[in-house]
């Protein structure tokens, strides 16, 4: 007994030490990962950008959390996880030790700025939380929310203290004023309110805008509000007596965020025009403009000492300036936007990722680098594929155009023009001589691979064509839009039509034998027989519609990745379902199995595409033979259980980790694994 005491407890030092050692050595591409997954490529896009209180840290609200970066390296410190959707907006208590974060789930979470740790969640919010604040002493935090109201809450106890209302639509803006009293607010209604931040009185409105308030923030000093909007305007107003100062106008666009320079002398603004301004705040005089970002600035901030300026935008990268020059210091990137289709190269080595930002991303699947982004198109990236030999890459998109790339290079050879509307899909013949393309227009355009030449367009289609698929022999293209259609790939001859779905279809695919045809459509999949078009069978489990469906290579699994932001796996023979894939925090847009079989690229709206490890111990037990001690579900108890509990300790919530379902992972789940060591699950009685 002695003996394996000791053994056990050694082996959770020793864990421990492994999991100390090994935390500070991976890269940021497997921070909190959730169940399943083993790499993370992108970092999701970006909301808004904060500094800490001494200046050392970046706190960036992003589509799957919130990042902290070191503000003069741009390293990546942590990342924290646990809103179910976007993050729109961060805030860091005044003396740095605490972050709120407001979500598009409608909730706020607390998180200790040092160790990044969950401290609670305000509920009460019926909307997305758009802004949140802290109050100068800290002891107050504000919310405003797409319901229209203003919460304010106790920062150490996350009570609710009052809820703020007058306004009539979303308050994406709160700000204190520098003494605590006085709270402003903008919102969809075109109007700032000030409130009592004591009593919660509303005090006035202020009226000038000619469309919504965005972004309100209180000059140092304390008398004067400046806010941006809609109506590509910054209105600067007079915070005592709410009089209208002076109207700042040179953005082409609207301007999304205004920040004051500590100093209070300088306010920046950030704009969908693509620009930084920076203006003279006594004057409203334009000092400069700040250009490199290529699209829509989203968030602009001042360092705490005046020196540097913070920004970040739909172009994915954060950029920090010089505030007295407007020189361009550095940019962070790998923030992606929207993903809206994954695919891997024949080897597996590689892995290309369409996004909503017009851009081809390339990844490396064994290392989580990115290797080269691919830009030509002038709209989103809807769909990708690798020619059969890997040299090629097809990308279609909203510019009505289908690109062809050198894998290798990333060089763009050639653009193929025939489609009048969107290209949904795009897929390369099994020889590799040909590609398909299905678009907005109804139509399947046919091209020759080599030269780009239009070969012939398939009509039939009354309705927007979201998908095509060869079968792996070539002889045949089936297509989804508002039916199923089979195609002759030799001579463009309709051959017959599947009818079932009810609704649009959004993905078809060929199993590896070519005898079965998978469709996704809003909730279901349905199995066809490929060669009679005779229904099979029907699958159903998610709960919208499904954007992408996939066999595996061996045949013998199908995924399928749904608007309900799920990926879920079924058995390709018996239709049974056998997992769900659960992580990413939007829709999921894309999946694909690798060459080998052993892993799945999912790619969402979150701006992530997430890859997930398929081993037989991924697929866990069936509930009723299943040991709870069994972290990983392999069917036995044993130290690479130890390691999981070991690397979640101090996680809250749901988690396979946390064995005797007290909430927190911690040393009596070490203690419970440990005592049930080589137990498995054929062992039960």
């Amino acid at each position: 007994m002695k003996r394996r005491l000791f053994f056990v407890f050694t082996t959770l030092v020793l864990i421990l030490i492994f999991n100390l050692s090994n935390t500070f050595a991976q890269g940021y591409t497997q921070w909190h990962l959730p169940e399943g997954a083993k790499t993370r490529l992108g970092k999701g896009w970006i909301s808004e950008i904060k500094y800490s209180p001494d200046g050392t840290k970046l706190s960036v609200a992003s589509s799957i959390g919130i990042w902290i970066y070191d503000a003069q390296t741009g390293e990546e410190l942590d990342l924290l996880t646990g809103h179910t959707n976007n993050v729109n907006s961060v805030a860091f208590s005044p003396d740095g030790n605490m972050i709120a974060s407001g979500s598009e789930d409608s909730t706020i979470r607390l998180w200790d700025a040092n160790t990044g740790t969950h401290i609670r969640t305000l509920t009460a919010h019926t909307n997305p939380v758009y802004s949140v604040a802290f109050s100068p002493d800290g002891n107050t935090i504000a919310s405003g929310s797409e319901d229209s109201t203003i919460r304010l809450w106790d920062a150490s106890t996350g009570t609710r203290i009052r809820t703020l209302t007058a306004h009539t639509n979303p308050v994406y803006s709160v700000a204190f004023s520098p003494d605590g009293n006085t709270i402003a607010s903008g919102d969809w209604d075109n109007t700032i309110r000030l409130w009592d931040a004591s009593t919660g009185t509303h005090i006035r409105t202020l009226t000038a805008h000619t469309s919504y308030v965005f972004s309100v923030a209180f000059s140092p000093d304390g008398n004067t509000i400046a806010s941006g909007g809609w109506d590509n305007a910054i209105h600067l107003w007079d915070a005592n007596t709410g009089t209208h100062i002076r109207t700042l106008t040179a953005h082409t666009n609207p301007v999304y965020s205004v920040a004051f320079s500590p100093d209070g002398n300088t306010i920046a603004s950030g704009s969908e025009d693509s620009t930084i301004r920076l203006w003279d705040a006594s004057t409203g005089t334009r000092i400069r403009t700040l250009t490199a970002h290529t699209n829509p600035v989203y968030s602009v901030a001042f360092s705490p000492d005046g020196n540097t300026i913070a920004s970040g935008d739909w172009d994915n990268t954060i950029r920090l300036w010089d505030a007295s020059t407007g020189t361009h210091i550095r940019t962070l990137t790998a923030h992606t936007r929207s993903v809206e289709t994954v695919a891997f190269n024949p080897d597996g080595n590689t892995i290309a990722s369409g996004s909503w930002d017009n851009t081809i991303y390339l990844w490396d699947v064994n290392t989580g680098t990115h290797i080269r982004t691919l830009i030509a198109h002038a709209r989103s990236v809807e769909t990708v594929d690798f020619s059969p030999d890997g040299n090629t890459i097809a990308s279609g998109g909203w510019d009505n155009t289908i690109r062809l790339w050198d894998a290798n290079t990333g060089t763009h050879i050639r653009t193929l023009i025939g489609h009048t509307s969107y290209v949904f899909s795009v897929a390369f013949s099994p020889d590799g001589n040909t590609i398909a393309s299905g678009g907005w227009d109804n139509t399947i355009h046919l091209w020759g691979a080599s030269t780009g030449t239009h070969i012939r367009t398939l009509t039939a289609h009354t309705n927007p064509v979201y998908c095509v698929a060869f079968s792996p022999d070539g002889n045949t293209i089936a297509s989804g839009g508002g039916a199923i259609r089979l195609w002759d790939a030799s001579t463009g001859t309709h051959i017959r039509i599947l009818i079932g779905h009810i609704h649009d279809i959004f993905s078809v695919a060929f199993s590896p034998d070519g005898n079965t045809i998978a469709s996704g459509s809003y909730r279901e999949i349905r199995l066809w027989d490929a060669n009679t078009g005779r229904h099979i069978r029907t699958l159903i489990a998610h709960t919208h519609n499904v954007n992408s469906v996939a066999f595996s290579p061996d045949g013998n699994m199908i995924a399928s990745g749904s608007e309900d932001g799920t990926i879920r796996l079924w058995d390709a023979s018996t239709s049974r379902h056998i997992r769900t894939l659960t992580g990413h925090t939007g829709t999921v847009e894309g999946v694909a199995f690798s060459p080998d079989g052993n892993t799945i690229a999912s790619g969402s709206e979150d701006g992530t595409v997430l890859l997930w490890e398929l081993t037989p111990s991924s697929t866990p037990k069936p509930e009723s033979v299943r040991l709870k001690e069994d972290i990983n579900g392999d069917g036995i108890v044993n130290t690479q259980d130890l390691m999981l509990v070991a690397s979640n300790l101090g996680k809250t919530g749901e988690n396979a980790a946390d064995v005797n379902g007290d909430g927190i992972v911690n040393i009596q789940d070490l203690v419970l694994v440990a005592g049930a060591l080589e137990t498995s699950a054929e062992h039960l009685p």
